[in-house]
């Protein structure tokens, strides 16, 4: 049966359910509260739970098929169906495999990657970006989006990095709650991964995390709680590795005690595909639905692969054997219910739409708006028309499309505009550009039944393209490298981590080569993650561009072009060489199948940098405009803080270039003297200003003794000690413009 006929059969015993009826069999009749949209949520569950039988309660907590779960067709309550995310809508597969369904219409609108969000450091893009991909999946009937993700950037050598919103846990809290908020006034649950722990894919399936109580608490939970708390996510997706020797999507400690009981969570509880291993630990320890097990055996024997999930016939029997009670039971069917009333069981919600010129024009956006430029040494950017004629464009990464492959958020897109078309639809009639290989790399155009179209094929060896590229460097005005990383395993793709930091299919030397051919030369990344660069000293610019999505082209020529003026900052730091990343300073990555151990603690990123005084290669928060922006007068409303108080911190920001710009003004909190081990500084606001030439603006900050806080792990209690602390204002981590001091009382 298909989904789409699935459907329509739920929605007509749907209707059935709504009209007056006479000695019905199944107590569908006008006294079906569950049925009627102006009664209290939680009595609509009550009542659809007390019409429900052993078996139609268990039959919800499992898939059905490999993304979706079943309803209870008797009370026309109908099935729930997720979808891949978090970048766009993923194609169709079939009902038992993982292969495309090869629909002839499940294209759609791929998004920026979300460390491109993260790097814009703008909620308004989230909320935008939230609202345009729930439109997609609204629809596509999909219930579920399955992310945003929000896992904490530990290390440069995560290849699912590019999935998740950086190092920064308060960056992160303030980019997850609009995209949550935008999805779900869709009608659509987002569906927040990878709870928790999730930092590595080395090992991803097995190894057990082991993290201080400090480190679990200020850093790699709190996006999750502002995701559960402030942004009212519906649903959660556990992590497939494990935390205190069980799995995370089974974890008592993880799900019971602080997702369900500490933050109030009142949603379902989503296991990841496969990553369910245990009928007693996923009754007793927070699992509410489970999907992809048993994902390889579906030829085995389908009609009864379902049944036998962990949490399917399994689970019925430890009831009828009086192993497990059936008020536990109640409480995931009520959570699944819930969900099933907020999304499917909504009339509502809007109908969505799918590929309209408002989501390619928003993608292109927040790609824009995300792009970072990292260094333009002699204002080489933006590209001047009347000091170049031939531009010559050298790179794989400029012809290749990128949204396809790296995993589950391989997508299949109306349309994708590459860095090549971009930059020639930009330069019209007034330039001439000239392209040129470089460099072989991942030759792949197919990813999971989906295939680009594109031929990637060279008969020239790998000297020969450099020759070439070279040759034609010294006869151009100006040179454009487009390399970086792709979506092939090893690099930027889900299951595997990244050999190394450095760059593959030998570009170091080829960048080296062009710069040596031509001083013009300006590097442009496509990547979700920091690279080495030893030639940095050789080039004048440097530009991370990120997984632009289907607009990606389009908007990488915008800024170098200097249509937008680039304004995206980083979102994780970029360390000279990987020994200066502090898990791997310490030799915890990527640890064993059993176990690994984060014994930097609280001190990722810019924490480590800066309390080991390493100098980063680029520092978190870092980047550039085409304009300048001067700060002055940094000063505070008061000197003393209370305990129920607040402090405001303003500063002066003036754009002192010739062009508009946007600057992201960032704060950032230092604690003297404290009983425990604290960053030097931390993140703790910031803020996006739009600025037209001469312009003048007050950024003003409010801090509170929460702000101030650290987790104590001796008495499980959040602490803001008494005492003198300086409020950091500046462009950077690295990059301070002002400070003011005041007492916590």
């Amino acid at each position: 049966m298909t989904k789409n006929l699935t459907r329509t059969i739920a929605g007509t015993l749907f209707g059935l359910a709504l009209a007056v009826g006479c000695g019905a069999p199944d107590n569908r009749t006008a006294e079906a509260v569950y049925l009627d949209e102006t009664q209290p949520l939680e009595k609509r569950i009550d009542d659809a739970l007390g019409r429900m039988t052993l078996k139609e309660k268990i039959a919800m907590l499992h898939a059905q098929s490999k993304f979706s779960s079943a309803g209870v067709p008797r009370l026309g309550i109908p099935e729930l169906w997720c979808t891949d995310g978090p970048h766009g809508i993923r194609p169709e597969v079939y009902w038992n495999r993982w292969d495309q369904a090869e629909w002839t219409n499940d294209s759609c609108t791929a998004y920026p990657a979300l460390t491109c969000l993260a790097a814009t450091w703008n909620p308004e893009m989230s909320a935008l970006y939230g609202k345009s991909i729930g439109e997609e999946a609204r629809y596509r009937e999909k219930d579920v989006l399955l992310g945003p993700g929000v896992n904490i950037y530990r290390t440069p050598l995560n290849g699912r990095n590019f999935e998740y919103m950086g190092e920064d846990p308060y960056l992160a809290s303030r980019m997850v709650v609009p995209y949550i908020q935008g999805v779900q006034e869709n009608g659509v649950a987002a569906c927040v991964k990878h709870f928790a722990l999730n930092n590595q894919e080395s090992y991803r399936l097995c190894t057990d995390v082991s993290v201080d109580d400090r480190a679990l608490h200020e850093i790699y939970l709190p996006a999750f709680k502002a995701a559960v708390q402030e942004g009212g996510a519906w649903s959660i997706m556990g992590a497939y590795n494990k935390y205190k020797g069980q799995h995370c999507c089974h974890n008592r400690y993880l799900l019971n005690d602080i997702l369900k009981r500490d933050w109030g969570f009142d949603g379902a509880v989503i296991s990841d595909w496969g990553g369910t291993h245990d009928t007693k630990e996923a009754v007793e320890y927070g699992l509410d639905l489970e999907f992809g097990t048993w994902s390889d055996g579906m030829s085995t024997n389908p009609a009864i692969a379902y049944d036998q999930y962990y949490l399917a016939a399994p689970y019925r029997e430890m009831i009828e054997r009086g192993e497990a009670s059936e008020e536990l039971l109640d409480d995931k069917v009520r959570r699944v219910l819930r969900l099933n009333f907020r999304t499917a069981m909504n009339s509502r919600k809007p109908f969505g739409s799918l590929n309209s010129p408002e989501h390619h024009a928003a993608a292109r956006r927040i790609a824009g708006e995300g792009i970072v430029l990292l260094k333009n040494d002699g204002k080489v950017l933006p590209i001047d028309p009347q000091q170049t004629k031939k531009l010559l464009v050298v790179g794989e990464n400029a012809i290749k499309g990128m949204t396809i492959g790296g995993g589950s958020s391989s997508l299949k897109v109306q349309r994708e505009y590459t860095p090549l078309e971009g930059i020639v639809a930009a330069a019209g009639d007034r330039m001439e550009v000239v392209y040129e290989r470089g460099y072989l790399g991942h030759l792949a155009t197919s990813y999971n039944g989906v295939d680009s179209k594109q031929n990637l094929s060279d008969d020239r060896s790998a000297a020969e393209l450099i020759a070439d590229a070279v040759a034609a460097a010294r006869e151009a005005d100006a040179v454009l490298f487009i390399g970086g990383l792709n979506k092939a395993w090893g690099q930027d793709a889900e299951g595997g981590d990244r050999r190394e930091m450095g760059l593959p299919y030998g570009q170091d030397s080829l960048i080296e080569a062009l710069a040596e051919a031509n001083p013009r030369t300006a590097v442009v990344f496509v990547s979700g993650n920091a690279v080495a660069m030893p030639w940095i000293d050789r080039v004048p610019a440097v530009v991370q561009g990120w997984f632009g999505g289907s607009q990606a082209g389009l908007a990488l020529a915008d800024v170098l072009f200097g249509e937008v003026n680039p304004s995206g900052k980083l979102p994780f730091t970029f360390p000279r060489r990987l020994e200066d990343n502090s898990a791997h300073a310490l030799g915890e990555h990527p640890g064993t199948r059993d176990s690994v151990r984060y014994r930097e603690g609280i001190f990722v990123g810019y924490r480590w940098h800066e309390r080991q005084r390493i100098a980063p290669l680029f520092a978190f928060g870092h980047g550039l405009s085409y304009t300048t922006f001067d700060y002055a007068n940094v000063r505070a409303d008061r000197k003393t803080l209370s305990r129920s108080g607040r402090i405001r911190v303003s500063v002066d920001v003036t754009n002192t270039g010739d062009r508009a710009g946007k600057e992201v003004v960032q704060l950032y909190i230092g604690d003297r003297e404290s009983a425990l081990p604290r960053p030097v500084k931390e993140l703790k606001g910031f803020s996006k200003v739009s600025l037209e030439p001469g312009e003048t603006r007050t950024v003003s900050f409010e801090i509170t003794p929460e702000a101030l806080q650290y987790y104590d792990d001796a008495t499980g209690l959040w602490t803001a000690e008494e005492g003198i602390f300086d409020a950091w204002v500046g462009a950077a981590s690295d990059d301070i413009r002002g400070s003011v001091e005041f007492t916590l009382k």
